[in-house]
């Protein structure tokens, strides 16, 4: 059995979607309770429990967090992937137990509890945890600091999700994402950051088999109070992860197995050797730029005007009875050069009604855009993009 034929069948199915909260992830607990070491690291500001999870006992001690943002929950669905796979996989015993052998893979699945049963990116008291390594005002982030000083780590992984805002020069969106964080505001190419540039060059050059040009690297511009930037400074090498937005895939289901793939590769479960000649390989990443759309409707007339010009469309995400509802804003108007829609739709030069009005205003929500002579002729509806 390969990777991927391990994947299709034996994925966390106890996860999907985008809204993962802690009732989530504790029935999982229980059951990994008995593989794995898990232990509680404290209580979130609300009192929500932070957990722990230990697997194997060698000497290369890697860290890893996710959900720092709470509403970034990919790379969470993707870690209990990989936590299945190391537990339940038969046709893989040899790797994983030189895999046991050889690390010790401390994870915090879920550092963000609150923000994630609110579905916000930052923690109940509105603070962004990834810029405060700093102040170490909350108590998440004083668990993350300890956590780090405790175990002392050889790699760190930060674990985040990407709007689908992001692409590639190219004109392909950025799927999944990669930064080897600066250490100071020079952006000097120290010794952890080529550790962390190489390992990313390998898990980059195994993902083009998967998702060719659609690997993106972040802008590495040095922020003292984010915590990968700070543990880099402490001379740790970090891997920051972005699952990123593919195809039509808005639950995220696709990036979570490219996530599942990047862990194999990083832990070189996958028995493949990658020739990576050089650090300097992972300047070749395309950097991610803030290019792309939702949906674009190009080339239409709007009320009398003459010009023609292109509405593009941007979800906005809600938590609505516990599930996340995306609510289509009108973000821009005008040519869109150089920008791109994970869907577009040509309007050949009609002229349109949006929410059936002639005149139209940036940042409202969108129902429909219909066309004027027949308005049955529908460009958009905001019910074809249920999710």
């Amino acid at each position: 059995m390969n990777i991927e034929d391990w994947f299709s069948d034996g994925f966390e199915s106890n996860l999907s979607g985008r809204y993962l909260n802690l009732d989530h992830l504790k029935p999982l607990y229980k059951i990994y309770n008995e593989e794995f070491n898990i232990t509680k690291l404290g209580v979130s500001e609300l009192g929500e429990e932070i957990s722990l999870v230990e697997i194997g006992s060698g000497p290369f001690k890697v860290f890893a967090w996710s959900q720092m943002h709470g509403n970034e929950s990919t790379t969470t669905k993707a870690l209990f992937d990989f936590f299945k796979f190391l537990s339940k996989s038969d046709d893989f015993k040899s790797e994983i137990r030189n895999f046991k052998k050889k690390f010790t893979f401390y994870v915090i699945p879920m550092l963000n509890p609150d923000g994630a049963r609110l579905y916000t990116r930052n923690n109940a008291n509105g603070v962004d945890l990834n810029r405060d390594a700093q102040n170490l005002s909350q108590i998440e982030s004083v668990i993350l600091f300890n956590a780090f000083n405790s175990i002392q780590p050889d790699l760190c992984l930060n674990l985040h999700g990407q709007r689908s805002i992001f692409g590639l020069e190219s004109g392909f969106p950025a799927a999944i994402s990669f930064l080897s964080p600066s250490s100071n505001s020079e952006q000097t190419i120290t010794s952890s950051r080529k550790k962390s540039m190489k390992m990313i060059v390998g898990i980059s050059n195994y993902l083009e088999g998967y998702i060719k040009g659609k690997i993106g690297r972040y802008d590495d511009t040095f922020n003292q109070n984010c915590f990968g930037d700070f543990f880099q400074l402490s001379g740790v090498p970090v891997i920051l992860f972005e699952a990123g937005h593919i195809s039509n895939d808005y639950l995220r289901e696709e990036t979570r197995k490219y996530l599942f793939y990047s862990f194999v590769s990083l832990f070189g479960l996958n028995n493949l050797t990658t020739n990576i000649k050089s650090y300097k390989d992972y300047f070749k990443i395309p950097e991610n730029k803030k290019n792309y759309y939702d949906f674009i409707l190009r080339n239409v007339f709007i009320g009398n005007e003459s010009k023609k010009k292109s509405l593009a469309i941007q979800f906005k995400e809600s938590l609505v009875h516990n599930k996340i509802k995306f609510i289509p804003i009108l973000t821009d108007i005008g040519a869109l050069k150089n920008k791109f829609g994970h869907k577009e739709i040509d309007g050949n030069l009609a002229n349109v009604l949006v929410n059936s009005q002639n005149i139209i205003e940036i940042g409202s929500v969108i129902s429909v855009i219909s066309n004027k002579k027949d308005e049955s002729l529908k460009y958009f509806d905001k019910n074809c993009f249920e999710f």
